[in-house]
């Protein structure tokens, strides 16, 4: 079908695909469609609320592909859900009483938009559900395609999400300096806490390029310049059980032996411990708009480094967070092919009138199509027993270690 106007939406936290994915659209439309007036609200949700968006001009459109170039989001994000009403109400962004979800109809209607395209991760798309939904009931003629961004890679039922593959390279090279760092002190403890929720998948596959690239290099132990001290020692993330009696056992001969000890760890890894230790203690867990316990107060590479260090003897500890450095890079050349490929099949399928969220289905043998909104979810788990991370663990000395139970 033609379509008259499309608008643009960035949300949750940033990925290295926004910048690459708003430019592809505007670029694809251009090419395909160059009489659909194209606009973006700015700041994600909060900006449909808001009615606040700009118009993609002629000139935006002849350069868009500059945006390959840059991470970040250049039309901005927020978290925002449209079904928190309290929230909502509370941040100023609809009146007491008001209904989120119809405000937001409202706007999109006011605007004449025919198409909304959300960029982001399961909280987004989610979101996108619920006002799919909505729309649908209330009988407003308007489609909903999505893009899977997160870099934990973790929405249900797509294999790999926007911005992951990036995120792990970048990771790898953040830690590739960081890790210089363990010859400064004797003893040393580096824990780098690498981002994931409720999905190891971005720390083990960080590790993995990490390691792999420490096969290109040189070294010249007998003057202290060792691969050994350089590489990861253990691997932590939230679908492996944690044995940490056993692990500090293993990790102090490594600790004896060479005088340091490098630990990638999930910032999900031992969540549900330490939020309990926190409550049990009498803290107040802040959470977000979705209902999730804020990490940065919660602290998992804190905690990790505190039970650490005491186990193994260690004189000093380096905590390092490679997530902000990782998620607003520009998309790589995997990343950039991937998204490509997503935003054609997202303007094809707006064209056909097929709502959802463009990605290869699990479920469909890696079908790049667009997924139903209701089979949408967050919260997948990273399979341990893939192969290229059993190889890892192999290469670590690391015993895989049960299955944490998945959810849901």
């Amino acid at each position: 079908m033609a379509i008259k106007k499309v608008a643009l939406l960035t949300a949750g936290g940033l990925a290295p695909c926004l910048s690459t994915a708003i430019g592809r659209l505007i670029e694809r439309y251009t090419e395909v469609s160059p009489d659909t007036e194209i606009i973006a609200y700015i700041g994600g949700y909060k900006g449909l609320l808001q009615g606040n968006s700009i118009a993609v001009t002629p000139e935006i459109r002849k350069h868009a592909a500059v945006l390959y170039k840059h991470g970040g989001s250049p039309i901005g994000n927020s978290r925002v859900k449209l079904t928190n009403v309290k929230d909502c109400e509370k941040r100023g962004l609809v009146q007491p009483g008001q209904n989120p979800l119809e405000v937001a109809a409202n706007q999109l209607v006011k605007d004449g938009v025919e198409v909304l395209h959300t960029i982001g991760g399961d909280d987004t798309n989610t979101t996108a559900a619920d006002l799919a939904a909505y729309l649908a009931e209330h009988d407003y003629k308007l489609i909903v395609v999505g893009l899977p961004k997160t870099i934990d890679n973790d929405v249900f039922p797509i294999k790999q999400s926007l911005g992951a593959w990036t995120a792990a390279e970048e990771g790898a090279k953040y830690f590739a300096n960081v890790v210089s760092e363990h010859n400064a002190n004797p003893r040393m403890l580096i824990i780098h806490e690498v981002m994931g929720r409720s999905c190891g998948w971005l720390a083990a596959y960080t590790a993995k390029v990490y390691h792999e690239k420490l096969e290109e290099l040189d070294f010249l132990p007998q003057i202290g310049l060792s691969k050994e001290r350089q590489d990861v020692h253990a691997v932590f993330i939230p679908e492996m059980e944690i044995d940490i009696a056993a692990e500090a056992k293993r990790l102090s001969k490594i600790m004896d032996k060479i005088d340091n000890v490098n630990i990638f760890i999930s910032e999900g890894a031992g969540l549900e411990t330490i939020v309990k230790e926190m409550e049990a203690a009498g803290e107040t867990v802040p959470r977000d708009a979705f209902g999730h316990a804020k990490l940065d107060a919660v602290n998992p590479g804190a905690w990790f480094g505190k039970q650490f260090a005491k186990l193994l003897g260690a004189e000093k500890v380096l905590i390092q967070k490679s997530g902000y450095f990782a998620r607003a890079a520009a998309s790589n050349e995997a990343d950039l092919k991937l998204i490509k490929e997503c935003c054609d099949k997202a303007i094809e399928s707006a064209q056909a009138g097929i709502g959802g969220v463009v990605g290869q289905d699990d479920d469909r043998n890696d079908e790049l199509r667009a997924i139903e909104f209701p089979r949408i979810a967050g919260g997948k788990p990273f399979n341990i027993d893939t192969p290229w991370f059993g190889e890892l663990l192999a290469d670590l000395g690391q015993p895989k270690g049960g299955k944490v139970a998945a959810k849901h």
